[in-house]
């Protein structure tokens, strides 16, 4: 089992930042890949990026491509989503994921956090 906890969401006005962790827990961290996941009200939850299991690759969707940088500390067993010019449209709950390999289906992640709430006003 890996326990996932993320942090660092809140209420920011567009054009701003924020950084998001998520520590894990139990089994090794470095094992796995890394993803971050949004779900915004109504709609479907859809992957914001992934990393690999040293850091040496990640991808991003595309409306966040350029904006967002996924990190990771395998010493601290932490992920990081830094999030700068952020949008309203970027407004949703995020969770990290751990996963056996980078991907964008959110079935084959394995182990969930419990989400924090990103909300951007214009």
């Amino acid at each position: 089992q890996v326990q996932l906890v993320e942090s660092g969401g809140g209420l920011v006005q567009a054009g701003g930042s924020l950084r998001l962790s998520c520590v894990a827990s139990g089994r090794t961290f470095s094992n796995y890949a890394m993803g971050w996941f949004r779900q915004a009200p109504g709609k479907e939850r859809e992957l914001v990026g992934s990393i690999t299991w040293r850091g040496a690759s990640t991808y991003y969707t595309g409306s966040v491509q350029g904006r967002f940088t996924i990190a990771r500390d395998n010493a601290k067993n932490t992920v990081y989503l830094q999030m700068n010019s952020l949008k309203p449209e970027d407004t949703a709950v995020y969770y990290c994921a751990a996963a056996d390999k980078p991907n964008s289906d959110s079935g084959l992640y394995h182990y969930w956090g419990q989400g924090t709430q990103v909300t951007v006003s214009s």
